[in-house]
């Protein structure tokens, strides 16, 4: 093969990569050298690149593991009899073989039915393998070079169960890097059908890799026998908050003027690790900086997944409303006109993303629908990080643009789907409202798996219920938010302390009995204890509509 050569930094990381293809490893032991990749970023993922080997320990994770160990986990869904595995491997040494298989057993014996080189900027690859038998368990298992192996199982799908029961959790703040025995005891033996992680899997901003292997570690007892869909959020591509705002460049790493401030490479290294095994993209052409979309759904057991992307079309507020507060995303005055922020053109899902839920909603074949995102779409908490720090209204949350946040809404509403998320650390159960109360679809905000980093509050200052409370917990009923955006509160679970109310949610699809139920379990519980509580208002149960 000849090789053209670019005297450009794009130009020279072409080359290496396509030096490092035309290697020719393979599973077995044979070794060859090569020169490591070089990253096209600066100081951003160092853990993990270069001549990662010569970095001293880091506080994140032992990247220098054994090499039987190098194989960290695999993740998996199946969508339309189509598999899609994603291998995460620790950083290799130059002299490795990039190559991993993915075999599967048939007949008590191991078959390799696919081959796949790992990409030195984040250490994965994803496997794809059409006309899945989905009407089976299969077994699988990765191999790399002679010693690496990750084994697992590949679920049928579960069409004929009455109750298809989905684990939900969002961010795992690095405020605490120990295991996670609980949560992994807990959800195995609730032994979800599929389980869904709401995005901030990595608080380390500039060191997704090392973040992201942490959290396979911690968690990958939950999804090495059962599909799993993970997607970013703000500080899994290094920003405290994000407005994606169709991928524009942002002038600082808080993000409110829209768009993503690290290395366009390094936010296509998250997506790839995070969603690459999740069914194709509705659309899959790029936003600006090449940087990619994963929106999509996922069909499995008769209940029909929309997986939406909050922030990656949304405008950011700096520049464009009135500041009301020390930051261009936090409004302190009460007496503001929510109007006045609410300016044509403002974005939310984005056009192409809400073509998406209007078709998606449309299809009949699958009655039962959810779909899933980053975050809420109003503002369901009153006092943020400390109690002493009320906020009228955070433009992080999805009930600005209200335009935006009403049009999504809608579109939910119309497939008769519930709305489930996280993000918040702040468990919720709201009935919204558009036009009116109770007229738009009901959501379930999950809390946080570790809340040490920052709690949230739902605390009406008049410390009064509204219209039509339930009087299960005293400030439930009918409320405007900051934004003016209607809401009926059900149940929400403020954190005794900063460090409490973390946990994670459940719910229950019944198809039969056409009712879904909400679960919301304390981190350090015990469910195989029959006397195992919940949260306060919880389990709560919604009846679908027909």
């Amino acid at each position: 093969m000849r090789l053209k050569f670019f005297p450009t930094k794009k130009g020279l990381r072409l080359l290496l990569i396509s030096l490092l293809l035309l290697g020719g490893y393979n599973c077995s032991n044979e070794k060859k050298t090569t020169q490591p990749l070089v990253s096209p970023f600066t100081g951003l993922d160092t853990l993990a690149t270069n001549d990662w080997w010569n970095r001293g320990p880091n506080k994140i994770i032992n990247l220098k593991v054994a090499r039987e160990d190098v194989i960290a986990f695999g993740i998996y869904t199946v969508h339309n009899n189509t598999l899609k595995l994603t291998a995460q491997l620790f950083p290799l040494y130059p002299t490795e073989t990039r190559e991993v298989c993915l075999e599967i057993k048939k007949d008590g014996r191991w078959q390799e039915i696919q081959k796949q080189n790992i990409n030195d900027i984040g250490w994965a690859t994803t496997f794809t393998v059409e006309n899945w038998n989905t009407e089976e368990d299969i077994s699988y298992r990765l191999l790399h070079a002679d010693s690496a192996r990750f084994e697992g199982l590949i679920r049928k799908d579960p069409k004929a169960k009455n109750e298809i029961v989905l684990a939900a959790l969002s961010c795992n703040s690095n405020q605490d890097r120990g295991p996670r025995d609980n949560y992994v005891r807990n959800i195995n033996h609730q032994n979800p059908d599929l389980v869904f992680f709401a995005g901030d899997q990595s608080y380390d901003h500039t060191e997704h890799t090392a973040a992201w292997l942490k959290f396979g570690l911690q968690f990958r007892e939950v999804f090495r026998n059962r599909p799993c869909i993970t997607i970013p959020d703000d500080h899994d591509i290094g920003q405290g908050n994000l407005w994606g705002e169709y991928g524009k460049k942002a002038s600082s790493s808080a993000g409110n003027d829209g768009g993503y401030f690290y290395h366009p490479e390094y936010i296509q290294m998250v997506e790839r690790a995070q969603t690459g095994h999740l069914p194709d993209p509705y659309d899959p052409t790029p936003i600006h900086q090449n940087i990619g979309v994963y929106y999509t759904n996922l069909i499995l057991g008769g209940v029909d997944f929309a997986i939406l992307e909050d922030r990656k079309f949304k405008s950011g507020p700096k520049g464009k409303i009135p500041q009301m507060g020390p930051r261009p995303d936090h409004i302190r005055d009460p007496n503001y006109d929510p109007k006045r922020i609410d300016l044509e053109g403002l974005k939310l899902l984005g056009d192409r993303q809400l073509e998406f839920l209007e078709a998606w909603g449309q299809n009949d074949t699958t009655p039962i629908k959810a779909v899933l995102s980053q975050t809420g779409f109003c503002g369901g908490a009153h006092i943020h990080g400390s109690l002493d720090n009320r906020l009228h209204a955070d433009l992080d949350s999805n009930g600005w643009p209200q335009t935006g946040r009403n049009k999504a809404l809608r579109a939910i509403k119309k497939a008769k789907a519930l709305h489930i998320a996280g993000d918040q650390h702040l468990a919720t159960v709201i009935h919204h409202g558009i036009s009116t109360y109770d007229d738009g679809p009901w959501a379930f905000v999950v809390p946080a798996i570790v809340n040490d980093y920052y709690s949230r509050w739902w605390w009406p200052e008049n410390e009064k219920a509204g219209p039509h409370a339930n009087g299960v917990l005293p400030w439930n009923g009918q409320f405007l938010d900051g934004f003016h955006n209607k809401i009926t509160m059900h149940a929400y679970v403020n954190p005794d302390s900063p460090s409490s109310g973390a946990g994670y949610g459940l719910i229950r699809f019944l198809k039969k009995e056409n009712k879904t139920v909400l679960e919301c379990w304390p981190r350090d519980s015990d469910v195989r204890n029959p006397n195992a509580q919940q949260f306060e208002g919880f389990p709560f149960t919604i009846q679908r509509e027909n």
